[in-house]
């Protein structure tokens, strides 16, 4: 089969299925983009909109991508001509989207071992505009070292190099400073990874000129990105795409249909990042607190709170408890009814409400298997930072129970019941089938349940002030709520306490 080369693109072959393919002129655009990894979250975001900005004329811009290690699909781009293939698959408003586009934003991939000259030497074109990052969380970390090396160990390192080869290019020139956008999920990225190349700057006495340039000639804006890319799908799903597109890929690339881009900056950022204008998904604010919040509270929070009685019932995956009634009933109204409401954060509920809906389509997403045992990984961590301020904030607006947090609480108490066999691992059972936990906290939960009753259990947790960070037995009616909730769920099971659920739900509702 032929590999997907920019010859393969002037011949442009008829395909069982259609694809977009790149222009002649979008392959000769000038680079302008430094970008720093080549991972499928790059490939299938903001590489991904610079490209659909490009075929608009817009932006008119390329990426050269620094790879921190040789060999893997640095290969690939080479043989590609840096071409990929994204394959859009997901639901927007009910309907089924499926579109295949072959990516043409990535002029080259340059290996930061063995290519380090030629990132400094590009660091210095009149064309650069941008630095885009993803070296994961831990990537944006203070490293003690020389900046000089070749290259620097970090990625800061690597980025205060550039940067200072470019002071030193253009004479501190302000007009030539960069716009800095990293992606990393990590809150305040932009403002966190500035301070740390401004304290490398100092340890390397690279001199007053050239921090106040850094400080002021460049933009290191704060940024959240959502979008689920697994990549790569499955091997039988993989060769039967590469059949009916007509050619072999081997960066093709799997990615939802939602996309967000928050971008903070002001309008110096909007024009160099000329591609918010006709990219789907790229937004640039002042603020971008409210995308934040309601990606952490009602996407990643509905997950918290019902990934425990999601197992309970016996599913697998979130398409397939959006497949069960009751469980897509509960979902629908916890997020809706219970975690929108209470949001520390002004939130229009017309923009909460189709938020939520856009949440709704991608746990339908038909094309992706995301696992619930994977969300529940380190899951009392992630109950603290994305539940529990909503909860409190709940109370200050209502002074009243949450019932869906409440019982999605006690489903989470019951999951968490196990034995340890190692530190922050556990072992439960559920339906007959064992599974594994993975928390922290598993050693705390494994002794609680082993000597105290679940009422107890309840109140002891709550509790705990240091899981939390406050005292949740001070909300009124919560801590019996959740008790109740959790006899319940041990006594009848998960799917007949839902069913129960609702049953008393509607009958209140028609009192």
């Amino acid at each position: 089969m032929t590999i997907l080369t920019q010859e393969l693109v002037r011949t442009a072959p008829r395909a069982a299925l259609p694809v977009a393919w790149p222009t002649a002129e979008m392959l000769a655009l000038p680079e302008k983009v430094l970008q720093f990894g080549t991972g499928v979250l790059l490939r299938g975001l903001p590489d991904f909109m610079i490209d659909e900005a490009n075929r608009q004329g817009v932006f008119n811009g390329r990426i050269v991508v620094v790879k921190s290690t040789d060999g893997g699909d640095a290969t690939a781009f080479d043989r590609q001509n840096g071409l990929y293939t994204v394959c859009v698959r997901g639901v927007d408003d009910g309907k089924p989207v499926e579109e295949n586009v072959v990516c043409a934003s990535i002029s080259r991939v340059l290996s930061a071992k063995s290519q380090w000259a030629d990132v400094l030497e590009f660091a210095t074109s009149s064309d650069l505009q941008v630095v885009i990052s993803n070296t994961t969380e831990v990537g944006i970390q203070l490293v003690n070292e020389d900046i000089h090396l070749t290259p620097p160990q970090s990625f800061p390192g690597k980025l205060l190099a550039v940067l200072y080869a470019r002071f030193q290019a253009f004479k501190g020139d302000a007009s030539r400073g960069l716009v800095v956008v990293p992606t990393e999920l990590i809150t305040d990225n932009g403002r966190k990874l500035e301070a740390i190349v401004l304290e490398l700057a100092h340890r390397n006495d690279l001199g007053s000129e050239f921090i106040d340039w850094l400080e002021s000639a460049n933009n290191f804006c704060n940024t959240l990105v959502d979008r689920i890319v697994p990549g790569r799908p499955d091997p039988a799903t993989y060769e039967q795409l590469q059949t009916d597109l007509g050619y072999q890929d081997e960066l093709l690339t799997v990615a939802e249909a939602y996309s967000l881009w928050a971008i903070e900056g002001g309008e110096e950022v909007r024009e160099i990042l000329s591609f918010h204008s006709t990219a789907q998904g790229v937004v640039i604010r002042p603020d971008i607190t409210l995308f934040r919040e309601l990606k952490l509270r009602l996407l990643n929070g509905t997950h918290t709170l019902s990934y425990g009685l999601a197992h309970l019932v016996g599913c697998t995956t979130v398409r397939e408890a959006l497949d069960n009634e009751c469980l897509a009933r509960f979902i629908h109204n916890l997020m809706l009814a219970d975690l929108l409401p209470g949001i520390p954060y002004a939130v229009d509920e017309k923009v909460g409400q189709r938020f939520g809906m856009q949440v709704l389509d991608r746990f339908r997403n038909p094309y992706l298997e995301h696992r619930w045992m994977s969300i529940a990984m380190q899951g009392t961590t992630k109950m603290q930072m994305r539940n529990v301020p909503t909860l409190l904030h709940y109370y200050q607006q209502h002074q009243a129970v949450p019932h869906y947090m409440a019982l999605g609480f006690a489903a989470y108490l019951l999951f968490m019941r196990n034995t340890t066999s190692a530190p922050g691992v556990g072992h439960g059972e559920s339906n007959g089938e064992p599974y594994t936990i993975i928390d922290d906290r598993a050693g705390y939960f494994a002794d609680l349940w082993a000597r105290v009753s679940p009422p107890e259990l309840t109140t002891t947790v709550l509790g705990n002030t240091a899981l939390w960070g406050h005292d949740l037995t001070r909300l009124p009616g919560f801590a019996d709520c959740v008790s109740q909730y959790l006899t319940q769920l041990m006594e009848e099971g998960a799917a007949a306490t839902l069913v129960a659920f609702f049953t008393k739900k509607s009958a209140a509702v028609n009192s």
